[in-house]
């Protein structure tokens, strides 16, 4: 206890003789005696104080001591609390321990039996206070370094999508798709996801995912990429492979977002029925997350002006999405329940499209 400011030590008896010898012996720089003929007195400094024991006697008038113990548990169960008698009985002590007291002594007691019990009992609470004091500091460390690992984690996902954003542009550069196109479709996907009561972590996913769709495309020589007029049926199958050289850039990453863009990039030109590309896969079969950008990304090429085709209204676009033309076949080419939440949040990819024109 050197160092230390002295243990406070409350000690009750109603007889002044058994008090006063007992603040004789404990008297010390270690611990700092307070005494009380009644329990009642001692209670408001036990609240008051930071007390490390209570001995107390047993049998008193008005408050028993097994009485005070129970308050004294109920007001601080950490205090160690030694019960003196001058009239020791086997089931009283057993009653006693059973109430949670630390030590039962029988008066009158030994000055060695005192001390000794009374020093155990101190370094018990001292224990106590500072094994809760070491999880309380555990617990703040733990949290200050949550908190340092959840903002390097934002910091992680910032730069991940920065990334992203920056590959799917470097893919826009090579073809005659503008910066925008990807911006839409990050806006495309997520009110398509939102409307469809996909999960949150989807949702935020996708919106970022989405813009990598035509990544593959770097792959592609420029004379097919930059053709200005219809590609032959040979310049259409290498244009296809963008969907494999998209994928094969994006896999193999443990990134959850990383890996949503290589299926997108794979599978966006699948179709329901299966008769679309690479692997003619059909349905369920197709990762939702293809199907969703599959509709999103065929509404902004409709409406979108290139070198060899004009665009078209929002209404025309949603004519030939929704009832099909000679090109495109809404029942065949699209999941039933994508185009049934793309029907109804028509007027949204309407106002994207329209705030965040080329």
């Amino acid at each position: 206890m050197k160092g230390n400011l002295p243990a406070k030590i409350v000690v009750v008896d109603d007889e002044k003789i058994v008090r006063d010898s007992i603040s004789l012996i404990l008297n010390s720089e270690e611990y700092q005696v307070m005494t009380f003929s009644s329990a009642h007195e001692a209670i408001d400094e036990i609240k008051k104080n930071n007390v490390s024991l209570v001995l107390t006697d047993v049998k008193m008038p008005g408050l028993s001591g097994l009485q005070f113990l129970e308050k004294i548990k109920n007001m601080n169960r950490d205090i160690p609390v030694i019960l003196m008698t001058g009239f020791p009985e086997m089931n009283m002590a057993i009653q006693a321990i059973k109430a949670g007291a630390f030590d039962f002594l029988a008066k009158p007691f030994r000055h060695d039996y005192l001390k000794a019990s009374v020093q155990r009992a101190v370094e018990y609470y001292r224990l106590v206070k500072f094994e809760k004091e070491y999880k309380r500091s555990l617990e703040r460390a733990v949290a200050e370094k949550t908190k340092e690992l959840e903002k390097t984690m934002e910091n992680l996902k910032t730069v991940s999508r920065e990334l992203i954003q920056r590959l799917g542009i470097a893919a826009e550069y090579r073809d005659q798709e503008t910066g925008n196109h990807i911006s839409r479709m990050s806006l495309y996907t997520r009110c398509l996801a939102k409307e469809m009561k996909l999960s949150a972590d989807f949702i935020e996913n996708i919106a970022v995912a989405s813009k990598m769709h035509d990544i593959g495309k770097v792959g592609i020589p420029d004379a097919i990429l930059l053709k200005k007029g219809p590609l032959t049926k040979e310049e259409f199958e290498i244009m296809k492979t963008h969907t494999i050289i998209g994928e094969d850039i994006l896999g193999h990453s443990t990134n959850e977002i990383m890996n949503m863009a290589s299926s997108i990039a794979l599978n966006h030109h699948e179709k329901w029925d299966g008769s679309g590309y690479p692997r003619g896969i059909s349905g369920t079969n197709i990762p939702i997350e293809g199907r969703i950008v599959m509709i999103c990304d065929q509404y902004d090429a409709l409406r979108s002006e290139r070198p060899y085709k004009k665009s078209l209204s929002h209404t025309e676009t949603m004519k030939i999405l929704v009832q099909g033309d000679g090109r495109t076949d809404s029942e065949k080419h699209f999941d039933p329940a994508v185009l049934k939440a793309f029907k109804n949040v028509a007027d949204e990819f309407e106002e994207i499209y329209r705030s965040n024109s080329d």
